[in-house]
């Protein structure tokens, strides 16, 4: 997300934090803050309502060594003389945005925003809950009114260091997008209050040292399965739709899938089927281990299905995966994911299946995941991706464009992210319509980046607000064996869906 001035520059807020340990992350969310408002925002060290939980640095370090870490990040502590010095201009805060542990709301002028975590406030909230191995529900609560509300991702699950920075991150995105939203007349990011857990049960010491006697051991197995494996390594899934297709099954896998077969030195994910003169046509993203990158490869899919073995068709400067492909015009067009060069990027095929030519960057400076297009009925566009904001997950923070035509120019929703959600904001496919609404596929991350796959209903899309219902979540299970189930998509009597599964290492000659 783009900061943007507020529509009543100068507006002055308090940033309230727990003055025992102060963030790197809070000096720079007040600067973001300041940015956006152009105008006075304090930083308030605040009386701790509890101790730091000792262990917990320690843990920090060894995670840092042991993963391979970066010494500064934004959990990184303080000093207080190191936060920036007491703002005269914002005595009288028109709104205290408190991230202390503290229970009470300050005796300050003006409204109180407290964020909590699992329903309690602090950064203790938010380490227990990470450290339970959930992803907690943040909150920004005025007295008893729920204002906001997200759920946190991270795409290191495991780790609590870099979970934390990942939570953080997505924090400093609610408060924005709350203060944008609230500036604008408009509702917040929210979830049904039935989506927020009990809070976690507080750090305890004993805690803290046994995850610090575990984590040798973890580091250390983690070091030998990627000598012995390569990882990960995704799976195609394909099947004959026969019997109603995955929609229709009221959110159990059907069985009867196939692997697309890959050569142990490569994988292949994010399946996208497209039928163009009479025949099925299969876009993959083909990521060589060897490589680390990825590039678009295709396959026919005859009646007995895959005719031979993907052959690549798009390789980009950059890695290249999701192949959302489209027929329009007499043309098929591609936007695949182009994250790593901070774009979202047209193409278009002079030579089906290959032959793909750049017609134009649809979206620029932004780091988005699995962008997937939509034409509604009154033709305007709909581009839909997750968008990562200022550090933070890839998968959790939802961000919509609309546009006149799909080759832009797209506006970006002035509510963006519209949805933050680690369950249920990744696009996971192409959306369709069914009994006059809506659908789309979306990961649920909850578990770690693409474990489960959930069927959504959308509710509302308009230029106003974005909503949407889950109805379901498949995991794989003995119709679908395996660790993930990530994505979902149909085309010419066919279904296509992808996960995980080990590849044994095998040796490679190092290139000339």
């Amino acid at each position: 997300m783009h900061d943007s001035p507020a529509e009543r520059p100068g507006r002055p807020l308090r940033l309230l934090i727990d003055g025992s340990r102060p963030r790197r992350w809070h000096p720079a969310l007040r600067a973001r803050l300041a940015a956006r408002h152009s105008g006075a925002v304090d930083l308030v060290p605040a009386a701790s309502a509890v101790a730091p939980p000792s262990g917990l640095a320690l843990l920090f370090e060894l995670e840092r060594l042991v993963f391979g870490l970066a010494r500064d990040s934004a959990t990184t502590r303080l000093a207080t003389a190191d936060l920036p010095p007491a703002m005269p201009a914002a005595a009288s805060p028109e709104l205290t945005i408190d991230l202390s542990a503290g229970l009470d709301a300050p005796t300050v002028p003006g409204r109180h925003w407290r964020v909590t975590f699992d329903g309690a406030p602090g950064e203790d909230a938010l380490l227990a809950a990470l450290l339970a191995g959930r992803n907690p529900v943040a909150e920004i609560r005025e007295g008893n009114r729920i204002v906001a509300a997200a759920r946190l991702g991270t795409d290191y699950g495991g780790i609590l260091r870099a979970s934390f920075e990942d939570a953080l991150a997505r924090t400093a995105t609610l408060i924005l997008a709350t203060l944008a939203a609230e500036d604008a007349g408009r509702a917040a990011p929210r979830l049904l209050p039935s989506d927020v857990p009990p809070p976690a049960p507080p750090l305890a010491p004993a805690v803290l040292a046994e995850r610090i006697g575990r984590l040798l051991t973890l580091g250390l197995a983690r070091r030998l399965y990627r000598l012995a494996f390569d990882s990960p390594h995704w799976r195609i899934g394909w099947r004959r739709i026969e019997g109603g297709s995955v929609w229709d099954h009221g959110g159990a896998l059907p069985g009867g899938w196939r692997d697309l077969p890959d050569d142990g030195r490569r994988f292949y994910a994010d399946p996208f089927a497209i039928e163009h003169a009479g025949r099925l046509w299969l876009f993959v993203e083909d990521f060589v281990h060897r490589l680390g990158k990825g590039l678009i490869s295709a396959v026919e899919i005859g009646p007995d299905g895959p005719v031979g073995a993907p052959r690549p068709v798009l390789e980009w400067s950059c890695h290249l995966s999701y192949p959302f492909v489209f027929a329009r015009e007499g043309e098929i067009w591609m936007v695949p994911e182009t994250g790593g060069a901070g774009t979202i990027e047209l193409f278009r095929a002079t030579a089906f299946p290959g032959g793909w030519v750049r017609e134009a960057t649809l979206v620029s400076g932004v780091t988005a995941s699995d962008a997937t297009l939509v034409e509604q009925e009154d033709g305007t566009w709909w581009l839909f991706a997750t968008v990562r904001d200022g550090g933070g997950a890839f998968s959790d923070a939802l961000h919509l464009w609309w546009a006149p035509d799909f080759r832009g120019p797209w506006t970006p929703h002035p509510g963006n992210p519209v949805l933050i959600d680690i369950a249920a904001a990744r696009p996971a496919g192409a959306m369709l319509r069914r009994g006059g609404a809506l659908w789309r596929p979306v990961q649920d991350c909850g578990a770690g980046y693409g474990a489960a796959l959930a069927l959504a209903r959308v509710d509302r899309l308009d230029r106003e607000g974005f909503a949407q219902t889950v109805t379901a979540v498949l995991r794989p299970g003995p119709n679908w064996p395996g660790r993930r189930l990530h994505s979902l998509n149909a085309a010419g009597g066919h279904e296509f869906i992808d996960g995980s599964a080990a590849a044994p290492f095998r040796f490679r000659p190092r290139r000339a």
